[in-house]
């Protein structure tokens, strides 16, 4: 500590003597050559020299004040700035000035640059679909919550391989990394459950400071496959199911123009034929145009109130005498007080029609088809806390029953369990499709009970439009 003072002391007078080198070596060569005297340089010199000496050590001061200054610099600089201001000399006090102005500018960038990257960290985070960062060398260096489903938890930087196996994905990074800008590659994915996926690279045009060079989100397109082959699906099925009955009233318009042309008997037996094709034909469009028209407001909840005693009644009534032409009785048995439901009427009847009239198909003959309903309480099909009121009315038959293997895709348009059987009745195969999809509509339930050799239940949540009178809410 004591020889700081001397050491500070001897560098000023070095730096002294160095800088007023070249005035003593001017007074000298004036003293030697007469024009000045020795005593009058020497006095020069030694001035010289004073004034050199004060004016380092106020410079060494100023910047020793100035470093210390700037290393306890802190979020109170304003303050400090000022009091350091107050000591320094004007030379000094403008470098300390232009100092403090860069440390200002430097925070607020800093500050901004931080507030950048959390946001762009929120932006991560908030992806909904998982999203990686690659490196140069293929290494997921970040990864978002979403991700983790598919490659993992991230704790350090890992090859995409170790998450992600399926050659044709890694093929893509690695020509991504190699200099393309964008690739896009469908894959599948058979754990934890089967899924199809999309995966999309793109180039990031900065090295991120983590070294990310490249972004790779993933997409799940498991509906959207299920659903391109259930229109190809649907559009082969009304293709097959028309060009049959159009074969054959192509085949009997050609008999009819030919060789059956005068044959009065054959003209009565084939255009009852046609029209029995024609009117199949009909049948089919009319499904179609039915099921078109569901699913177009099939997201709209309807809000009308429909009293369903009426409703059923009246669609019994009215398949009551193709009941009877197979022996089948159709019985109903619902309570007195059964309150209105949300829906459109004609949708619900076509519903309890189609229901009723599969029932009566399938039931055996001199049996029973027993229409029931009741108030049942059950979790709303858009989730939330507790349940709702539903109005549950079930169409059971006494028919051959159902195999447990069909009963997952009795829905399905155009699914046939017999397919001989179900044309030979009239079937279009999409009778149980228009069922679900209405009841989609009206945010309700279908469920299917079958046994064997027993029959089958068909029943129908449908929700409450409010309390009656007489009936508890």
């Amino acid at each position: 500590m004591i020889g700081r003072p001397f050491s500070n002391l001897y560098r000023i007078a070095v730096s002294a003597l160095a800088l007023s080198a070249l005035s003593l070596i001017v007074l000298t060569g004036l003293a030697e050559s007469g024009f000045l005297g020795v005593s009058a340089a020497l006095i020069a010199g030694a001035l010289i020299l004073l004034a050199t000496a004060f004016a380092v050590g106020r410079s060494v001061g100023d910047l020793r004040l100035i470093r210390a200054a700037i290393e306890d610099f802190g979020p109170d600089g304003e303050a400090v700035s000022r009091q350091v201001a107050r000591k320094l000399a004007p030379p000094a006090r403008e470098l300390w000035l232009a100092i403090v102005d860069l440390d200002r500018l430097l925070r607020e960038r800093i500050r901004a640059a931080e507030e950048r990257l959390l946001a762009a960290e929120a932006v991560i985070a908030a992806v909904p679909d998982p999203l990686i960062l690659l490196d140069e060398r293929r290494q997921i260096v970040r990864a978002n919550m979403p991700a983790a489903a598919v490659v993992g938890r991230l704790s350090t930087p890992r090859d995409l391989s170790v998450g992600l196996r399926n050659p044709t994905v890694l093929a893509a990074a690695d020509a991504v990394l190699r200099g393309q800008t964008a690739q896009v590659v469908d894959f599948g994915l058979t754990v934890p459950v089967e899924r199809q996926l999309r995966a999309r690279f793109a180039r990031i045009d900065r090295r991120s400071l983590d070294g990310a060079v490249a972004v790779l989100t993933l997409h799940d397109i498991t509906e959207l496959k299920r659903a391109e082959q259930m229109r190809a699906d649907f559009v082969a099925n009304a293709s097959h199911e028309l060009r049959t009955p159009l074969a054959t009233l192509l085949g009997f318009i050609e008999t009819l123009r030919g060789p059956a042309r005068d044959d009065a008997e054959a003209r009565e037996r084939f255009l009852a034929i046609m029209q029995d094709q024609a009117s199949r034909m009909a049948r089919l469009v009319e499904d179609l145009l039915s099921l078109s028209r569901i699913e177009l407001n099939e997201h709209v909840m309807p809000r009308d109130r429909v009293d369903l005693g009426p409703l059923l009644h009246h669609v019994a009534e009215a398949l009551e005498l193709r009941a009877g032409e197979r022996r089948i009785r159709i019985r109903l048995a619902l309570p007195p007080l059964l309150p209105e439901v949300l829906g459109v009427d004609d949708e619900l009847a076509q519903v309890f029609q189609n229901l009723i009239d599969n029932a009566i198909k399938y039931g055996r003959p001199g049996t029973e088809i027993a229409i029931a309903a009741d108030i049942v309480h059950r979790p709303p099909l858009e989730g939330g806390v507790g349940s709702a009121r539903f109005i549950s009315v079930s169409v059971r038959d006494h028919g051959e029953g159902i195999a447990r293997e069909h009963l997952p895709r009795l829905t399905e348009r155009f699914y046939r369990i017999d397919t001989a059987r179900s044309r030979e009745m009239g079937g279009t195969g999409l009778g149980l499709a228009i069922v679900k999809h209405i009841v989609n509509h009206h945010r309700g339930f279908l469920e299917v009970e079958s046994t064997l050799g027993v029959g089958s239940m068909f029943t129908v949540f449908l929700r409450a439009a409010g309390p009656c009178s007489g009936e508890p809410s």
